[in-house]
């Protein structure tokens, strides 16, 4: 084996290898997002914000918590597909027509096309609330927000979900027995689900392998290896938490026939910061299940029972928040400190920003276009 190591062959692989990974690397931009939360007084200006994001990452997705004036505009002309989220408490009024019909003129209209706002999201969570009119509520100001798009031809360009957190599912262990909770499967995901499926749009949910993760549990979260999790049922043995939790979530779409909608992560992170004693958190663990997640998702490889594709991801969060109520955690699920240096590297800021004394992008690509083709040239005589 060692032979194959040292051979010039495996050593100019070597070499390509090195020069293709900021290539590869780009397509983060097509997959992966990242939830802007604003619940910190330390936070720089969104129009920084937005042109760090444009000029100095890999990032073309950011999810925000709100319709926030000062963030869209900010990112008009940036290139990035902004999503906005209607809070909770608005969606029983976004049920009336007249109300929808508003919240597009104020929220929308004045910053399409610049900005390039391509979802809206009708809440965060609402089932988990077990409010009663926030959850009759959900599907019909949902449909109520789509007629209000397709008044002003938006309907085409942007797309109305909600997101989900995992506890919907009434079963997830093993994937293949995943299924909605009984009385919300019929009378809230489904006619929900028919909707997404008449407009083309994703369901959305917020897996967190970090909140359901142990000390005997850590390397199935992380993506380190570990003996697997085996399904009897479907015969098929998970590597990883994450995979079984987007399973265990199709395993349920299937069962109420709608398995052919896409699945988009809303959310997922974690924290690099806990309290005092709380396992499993580090900025090297954070780093290590980010930069893995990252890979895991845009790979292609997909899941045991979705195999062959990636998923849209959108990572909590850009920026620690230090107003955020709760456990240290909560505070400190951060890709960037306020002055926007990294918690830590994941591989998404730009080369030329990371390395301070590197060439400008378009002599790194030329001598990297031109060593490629040296590269592919000797391979080709071996």
């Amino acid at each position: 084996m060692d032979k194959v190591f040292n051979t010039p062959l495996a050593h100019l692989l070597g070499a390509l290898l090195v020069l293709l990974a900021p290539i590869f690397l780009q397509g983060v931009e097509g997959t992966i997002g990242v939830n802007y939360g604003t619940v910190a007084d330390d936070l720089p200006p969104p129009v920084q914000v937005a042109s760090f994001l444009r000029d100095s990452t890999f990032i073309r997705r950011v999810r925000l918590f709100d319709a926030n004036p000062e963030i869209l505009k900010a990112f008009a002309r940036t290139g990035i597909s902004v999503t906005v989220n209607v809070p909770n408490d608005l969606i029983p009024q976004l049920t009336m027509l007249s109300f929808a019909q508003q919240w597009v003129e104020i929220n929308v209209l004045p910053y399409v096309p610049a900005t390039n706002i391509v979802r809206i999201l009708v809440g965060n969570e609402v089932i988990s609330t077990a409010n009663k009119l926030l959850i009759v509520s959900l599907v019909p100001a949902m449909e109520t927000l789509q007629a209000a798009l397709v008044e002003k031809s938006l309907d085409r360009h942007i797309r109305i979900s909600t997101p989900h957190f995992l506890g919907i599912l009434s079963n997830s262990s093993p994937p293949s027995t995943g299924k909605f909770r009984p009385g919300y499967d019929i009378h809230v995901l489904k006619p929900l689900l028919e909707f997404l499926r008449a407009t083309n749009s994703p369901f959305m949910i917020n897996p967190y392998p970090f909140f359901d993760s142990s000390d005997n549990t850590l390397d199935y979260a992380l993506f380190r290896p570990n003996p697997g999790v085996f399904d009897e049922t479907t015969q098929l043995t998970y590597t990883n938490m994450l995979d079984a939790q987007l399973d265990a979530v199709f395993s349920a779409l299937k069962l109420l026939d709608f398995e052919d909608i896409e699945i988009v992560i809303a959310e997922t992170g974690w924290p690099s910061r806990g309290d005092p004693g709380q396992a499993g958190v580090d900025t090297g663990i954070a780093a290590e299940y980010n930069k893995k997640l990252i890979q895991h998702v845009m790979s292609g490889i997909g899941t045991p029972l979705m195999p062959n594709r990636s998923f849209e991801t959108y990572i909590f969060a850009l920026f620690n928040e230090d107003l955020k109520p709760g456990p240290t955690c909560e505070r400190n699920f951060g890709l960037f400190k306020p002055d926007m240096t990294p918690v830590y590297d994941i591989g998404i800021v730009h080369p030329r920003v990371a390395n301070a004394a590197a060439n400008t992008d378009h002599s790194h690509t030329n001598s990297r276009t031109n060593l490629l083709l040296l590269l592919l040239v000797c391979l080709m005589c071996f």
